[in-house]
């Protein structure tokens, strides 16, 4: 890597042969997917564990890791229609308005050769945090619009104005990082937040093996709840997505452009705007064996522009099928910053999955060993398991996690260049220097939906004016020290977060629902404690991952 104090010679050579013998074998597998599908579906984890039957099936060989996924999807289509029609009663006549309400868009046109729909997005709640003896609320007026024109093109867009006021974690997190979790920034100086949020997808499929997205969205990679590759944590950005299957084998590259609102600004003519930054992340995953799969990440991130001059997109990473650590090394004074991963998951039982990640963002060679704490070993790591029908229970599905990151992991000695966006990682929330439990039940029934999960975590806060590692947004070269360093270090605190949600759903075309919730947080440590108890209640809808487990 770039930054390291030794060369990699052999690292560098194993990941060329892995990469190039993945690539080989895209060339020469059978091509036993009829085709690519385009319709995509929303990543959200709450959605997206109700397709674990289909998903983690040993005979499907489906390409879990790589999200988000399409609906039109031959292995996924009959699942994914049953759920948008649960609870829907076609023989019994209902007036327009509870067809509405109950069954259908709100608006649906249905051509010969195209389907346009549209509907109202509410996020309406309000709750009581009693540690502040305060009431939460929020107020989202949303909309979305989608559809498909023919079988190879299909649009979706959304967007979502908003206020409102958070417990008191959230609070902090938004009034020191200038951004609503997993959102927008906007007018965020007041007790009340206001913001907006839009999001935006194109995809076209010009035959059967290839999907083009262009999109003002997230991508997330992996089989987890969180990724320590590539998640859906922070705010959305432009990118454009190319998709290959061929076979058993599935190749995504994604060329993206995020902005850095907390960078230093080069100049104070505010018409520049925030500063930006690129990435180019390819990642290849191959189903080995019905049972067996392991994907293969690599991805690079450097500055649009810097004090020196405007850079832009460097065309030299434009190359889908490109070894993006060599075009990154043949730069001998490169300022970018390459990051490398696996990920692997093997089907156990018919209904439970192990899996795993691995990232390594840079090591020296002769220190692996050693023992000694050094800085620049900096990797993140993954273990868990996931299944479905829990105890025979038809839809009971769960989830046990445990993540990691060494200190200084996903930084870069630029800012603008580290692993993040939007002032928030594109990894895991908390950033580095951390280790967390995760579990997760979720159960359906009918029109029912129970959610529970527990997350246990501890890592070491940075003290003002120290950096021990965890803010990912701090310059590495600000380190404490080389030596010595080990996960936790800094502060030492603690985080229990407990949250149970129960939903019914009203209208399963966008997930328009009732649900009541509460949360416990505790966070402790030697400076301070603090303790969130919240209940909240509302209609809700729309199928996105807003992070508020931090």
């Amino acid at each position: 890597m770039k930054n390291s104090t030794m060369p990699m010679k052999q690292t560098k050579t194993m990941l060329r042969f892995v990469f190039s013998l993945a690539i080989l074998l895209v060339f020469r597998l059978q091509f036993a997917q009829a085709q690519t599908p385009n319709q995509n579906i929303p990543y959200s984890f709450q959605f997206y564990q109700k397709l674990n039957n289909s998903v983690y099936d040993v005979n499907s060989r489906f390409h879990s890791s790589i999200k988000g996924y399409y609906g039109d999807d031959s292995l996924l289509n009959n699942q994914f229609k049953s759920l948008m029609q649960l609870g829907v009663d076609t023989l019994n006549k209902k007036s327009w308005v509870r067809r509405k309400l109950t069954d259908e868009h709100l608006i649906n046109f249905t051509g010969d050769d195209f389907v346009v729909y549209a509907d109202f997005l509410p996020d309406f709640q309000i709750g009581r945090e009693f540690d502040e003896n305060k009431t939460t609320w929020k107020n989202t007026r949303g909309f979305q619009i989608g559809g498909n024109v023919g079988e190879k093109f299909s649009f979706y867009a959304n967007a979502y104005e908003n206020q409102g006021v958070f417990a008191n974690y959230v609070t902090n997190f938004i009034n020191t990082n200038q951004v609503v979790p997993s959102e927008m920034t906007g007018k965020l100086g007041n007790v009340t937040k206001d913001w907006s949020y839009a999001t935006a997808l194109l995809s076209f499929t010009p035959n059967k093996h290839l999907n083009l997205a262009l999109g003002y969205d997230k991508n997330f990679i992996g089989d987890g709840y969180r990724s320590m590759l590539l998640s859906d944590v922070a705010a959305n950005y432009s990118f454009l997505r190319l998709r290959a299957t061929l076979g058993n084998v599935q190749y995504q590259t994604i060329f993206a452009y995020m902005l850095d609102p907390g960078a230093e600004k080069l100049t104070t003519d505010r018409r520049l705007g925030d500063r930006g930054k690129w990435m180019a992340a390819h990642y290849l995953d191959w189903n080995i064996t019905k049972r067996f799969s392991a994907g293969f990440f690599q991805a690079v991130t450097w500055a649009d522009a810097e004090v020196e001059g405007k850079r832009g997109f460097d065309f030299n990473y434009a190359h889908p099928f490109i070894f993006l650590r060599s075009v990154e090394g043949a730069n001998t004074t490169s300022p970018d910053k390459m990051r490398l991963g696996v990920n692997l998951k093997y089907e156990v039982l018919d209904k439970t999955t192990l899996y795993g990640e691995f990232m390594f963002d840079e090591f020296t060679a002769r220190e692996v060993f050693s023992n000694r704490g050094y800085w620049a070993n900096k990797f993140a790591m993954q273990i868990g398991f996931r299944g479905s029908d829990l105890f025979k229970v038809q839809n009971l599905n769960y989830l046990a996690e445990f993540n990691t990151a060494k200190p200084y992991t996903y930084a870069h000695f630029d800012r603008v260049s580290n692993y993040g966006a939007m002032n928030q990682p594109l990894a895991h929330p908390f950033g580095a220097n951390f280790r967390e439990f995760v579990g997760l039940l979720n159960y359906s029934y009918k029109r029912f939906d129970l959610q529970g999960q527990m997350i246990y975590a501890n890592y070491g806060q940075d003290p003002a004016g120290l950096n021990y590692g965890k803010n990912i947004f701090l310059s590495y070269e600000t380190r404490v020290q080389d030596y010595g360093n080990f996960i936790g270090q800094g502060i030492k605190t603690n985080l229990f977060f407990t949250e149970a949600k129960v939903s019914y759903l009203i209208n399963p075309k966008y997930n328009l629902r009732a649900e009541l919730g509460g949360v416990y947080r505790r966070e402790s440590s030697a400076a301070a404690i603090q303790n969130t108890a919240l209940v909240t209640i509302g209609i809700r809808s729309t199928f996105r991952n807003l992070y508020q487990d931090f």
